[in-house]
């Protein structure tokens, strides 16, 4: 008889190259236990528009920066809206999967990230600083960021448009909250700031929570993985460094076993709930 387990498309791209990480270990872990029950398929994101009818739902996970294949993405969204397939990380999300101009809108609304500016008039609003860190809005893993002395600031940001600045912030230590859907799994935090991606468990206390959750709110994602990185500030308090909505890495590999499957857990879950949701409508 033929299976009756969902089937899953899963698309990640084990061959990306990722400093301090090993995206590939990541996916292979997860996809091996997800296996356990559902019927599951690899693919690289170029093939997703092109396989996702076969499949229930698909799952985007370490895929690499959209820039690499912008084209390709932009089909898989476009045939996911056409057919009303399930796509988990769910595509409406108003943070990294669209670019950084979430950055500019939290600073004007007065969410507590770095303060962000996309123009030479707006320098002003920005506090003062030696330095200033310069990145694309459509930028991913760090490409393109450049720490830019105050003086050199608005040659660098002059007549471009793609470009945004942020006052470099001497901050203690970055920490990065992990949620499934709306569910808060673990925190990890890099004690040390030069190295980012050593990571060590993070004992999250009730105000860090209610930091971070305020942008899962904000971000409105139903069916997805979220992580939020911040920087504790030399005052003392959090600000947002990063809202990723879309193939957040998860660093399962700092987690100990108990706290690797109680993430499975929540993500299998997370996943049978989506199964169970009606699909979206097709486009017309």
């Amino acid at each position: 008889m033929p299976s009756a387990r969902p089937r899953i498309l899963y698309v990640t791209d084990l061959a990306y190259q990722a400093r301090g990480r090993r995206y590939c270990d990541e996916d292979i872990h997860l996809t091996s236990r997800l296996r356990e029950e559902f019927d599951l398929a690899l693919c690289h994101p170029r093939d997703a528009a092109a396989l996702l009818d076969a499949f229930d739902a698909v799952v985007v996970r370490n895929s690499g920066p959209v820039l690499e294949y912008q084209a390709a993405y932009e089909a898989f969204r476009e045939r996911a809206a056409e057919r009303g397939t399930r796509v988990y990380n769910q595509l409406t999300g108003r943070a990294d999967m669209v670019g950084k101009q979430y950055l500019l809108d939290l600073t004007t609304a007065g969410f507590p990230v770095i303060p962000t500016v996309d123009r030479v008039e707006d320098l002003h609003r920005l506090p003062v600083a030696d330095e200033y860190v310069v990145k694309p809005r459509l930028g991913a893993d760090s490409a393109g960021l450049r720490i830019v002395p105050a003086g050199r600031v608005p040659e660098a940001l002059a007549g471009t448009g793609e470009l945004l600045v942020q006052p470099r912030v001497d901050f203690a230590y970055e920490v990065s909250f992990y949620f499934v859907d709306h569910d808060y799994q673990y925190a990890l935090h890099a004690p040390h700031p030069d190295r980012r991606w050593q990571l060590e468990p993070y004992d999250a206390t009730v105000a860090d929570l209610d930091f971070a959750r305020r942008f899962i709110e904000w971000n409105g994602v139903d069916h997805g993985i979220q992580r939020v990185d911040a920087c504790r500030a030399p005052g003392g308090e959090l600000l947002l460094v990063e809202l990723e909505d879309l193939n957040p890495y998860l660093s399962l590999d700092a987690l100990d076993e108990p706290a690797r499957d109680a993430f499975v857990a929540a993500l299998r879950t997370a996943l049978r709930r989506l199964l169970a949701t009606p699909e979206p409508p097709r486009r017309p």
